[in-house]
């Protein structure tokens, strides 16, 4: 335990890509089987231990130490599990510290009666590291600043093999793994993907912005719209059908309608959009009603129902379509579309074009609000796994921007847990001579290390209330930080005061120099919807 303690710990003080490759790719060379299995289980997602939640572990801490106590040390560090482990009282250390893979049985067999107690006896047996990881291991929150697939990538480098043919395998794996370590380590053969309708890695595009457009021939490539919506692999196989998202996790269970309706055998690359294709598309605001949901209810599947608008074919009728040319895929893909229910799937139309300029008033001006570019595939690609040089390049709509004030701040995680990291933001609305502020969205990136040490202090030195983990910062006419937020879109919104929802914003620069009675009003974003 206390080696999965220490490879946590570190991962969170390395910033680099290149670090955080090397400490993962020696914890699963030098820890033994089957910890080293049920360690890649947790940084990728494949635990779930329902007994234990965030609100037991409050309530076990506050019965060991003061609340009032408590409820300061957690509002300064900002994350619970860093809190624990930190306030919790030393143990006898009667007993040895546990190995993880007894954790993880211990964790997956107790009952919720008994949870309690059981990590409490943990906690005990414990050094304030060996907790931490153990609080992250038990609610399923790392935050450790890696993905699912950087870990892949670090068992690809273990084994000397490609990365890909990790993740064809992935959905076929169960922890602790020893299988899979073992032919990575030469000691055993070549785990059989035993998954029906696995995940194959999808096919992304680079930035148009990395594009000298004058060195490229127009006529060597076809455009289509890109839609806002989640990309998805749809894949049926052999009467098993699966929906995954494009890192490769398995989305089925929230998207029966869809499911339902994938009565084919192929693997098929597309935009997952709510609506009926025939009809309406509806806004990423609609999709986000149905994201990240075990269980959907009828009324959940009538009011927001999702199809598929498919780019390209992986597999279709049992033959692998990849090696083939981009415009051989698109015809299969269209004849194979059409014998598709016409609710549920549907083809991102191609955009025709001559020149360069003509595409880009064409990007500018998409016929449909929920386009949020186009991309680029050139007529001869085949179908590459990864992120390939040259062959695809997305060309997004230039980001909305508008001028907002700073109204509250609450502390980050991980890295940023000592930090006001996450902000509200708001514009004027009411009379001009009596107005008011309207938070408008939230943004948590987009900002230097030297700007977020600038913008903490500032929260810091203007706060005016508290509201639990949140503090409201001084923002009136005459006082306030003003910052330009860029995002992807708006759309109406029940669910926000101001009545506007925001897609994806992120600071784009601190505008120090503005007065805050100069930033924007809520009818400058009402008119950005038309």
């Amino acid at each position: 335990m206390e080696r999965f303690a220490e490879l946590l710990d570190r991962l969170v003080l390395t910033p680099s890509r290149n670090g955080k490759l090397r400490l993962l790719t020696d914890y699963f060379a030098s820890v033994p089987d089957p910890d080293r299995g049920y360690g890649l289980a947790a940084l990728t997602g494949g635990l779930d231990f329902p007994a234990v939640k965030p609100a037991m572990l409050r309530t076990l801490t506050t019965e060991r130490v003061d609340s009032v106590l408590f409820a300061y040390s957690y509002d300064y560090v900002g994350d619970l599990a860093e809190t624990v482990s930190l306030i919790w009282p030393a143990g006898a250390e009667e007993e040895g510290v546990p190995r993880l893979s007894d954790v993880v049985d211990t964790l997956s067999r107790v009952s919720r009666s008994d949870a309690p107690a059981v990590m409490a006896r943990l906690l005990d047996r414990l050094s304030p590291s060996g907790r931490f990881a153990a609080i992250k291991l038990a609610t399923g929150g790392l935050r450790v600043g890696v993905s699912a697939r950087l870990t892949k990538q670090a068992l690809a480098e273990l084994g000397g093999v490609d990365v890909q043919a990790i993740e064809e395998l992935w959905h076929g794996l169960r922890p602790p793994f020893t299988d899979l370590f073992a032919w990575l380590e030469g000691k055993g053969e070549k785990p059989e993907n035993a998954a029906k309708a696995p995940f194959r890695p999808v096919m992304l595009a680079h930035p148009a912005a990395e594009v000298d457009f004058s060195m490229l021939d127009p006529a060597a490539y076809a455009a289509e719209w890109k839609w806002d919506g989640i990309r998805v692999q749809a894949v049926s196989e052999g009467g098993v059908r699966r929906l995954y998202s494009r890192t490769g996790d398995d989305i089925s269970g929230a998207f029966p309608d869809l499911v339902e309706a994938m009565d084919c055998e192929a693997a098929l690359d597309g935009e997952l959009l709510v609506g009926d294709p025939r009809e309406k598309t509806g806004t990423f605001s609609d999709l986000q009603q149905r994201l990240n949901r075990k269980s959907v209810s009828r009324a959940m599947l009538q009011d927001y129902p999702v199809f598929m608008r498919c780019y390209d074919a992986l597999i279709i009728d049992s033959r692998d379509t990849r090696t083939m040319t981009f415009e051989e895929r698109r015809g299969l893909l269209e004849a194979f579309v059409a014998n598709l229910p016409a609710a549920r799937f549907d083809i991102s139309p191609t955009v025709p074009f001559r020149t360069w300029e003509e595409l880009d008033d064409k990007r500018c001006n998409p016929p449909h609000p929920v386009i949020e570019g186009v991309m680029l595939k050139r007529r001869d690609s085949a179908y590459l796994p990864g992120r390939p040089k040259g062959p695809w390049f997305k060309w997004k709509r230039d980001p909305f921007t508008v001028d907002a004030v700073l109204i509250y701040a609450q502390r980050g995680h991980g890295k940023r847990s000592s930090f006001y990291s996450d902000y509200t933001f708001g514009v004027w609305s009411g009379p001009q001579e009596d107005p008011v502020l309207v938070p408008v969205g939230k943004a948590y990136f987009g900002f230097t290390d030297e700007e977020l040490r600038q913008i903490d202090r500032y929260v810091r030195e203007n706060t005016v209330d508290r509201f639990g983990p949140v503090r409201a910062v001084r923002a009136d006419r005459s006082h306030g930080l003003v910052v330009e937020l860029a995002f992807e879109g708006i759309q109406r919104s029940t669910r926000h005061k101001s009545g506007i929802a925001m897609r994806f914003p992120r600071i784009s620069r601190l505008r120090w120099d503005k007065p805050v009675h100069e930033a924007d009003r809520i009818e400058t974003l009402e008119a950005m919807l038309e």
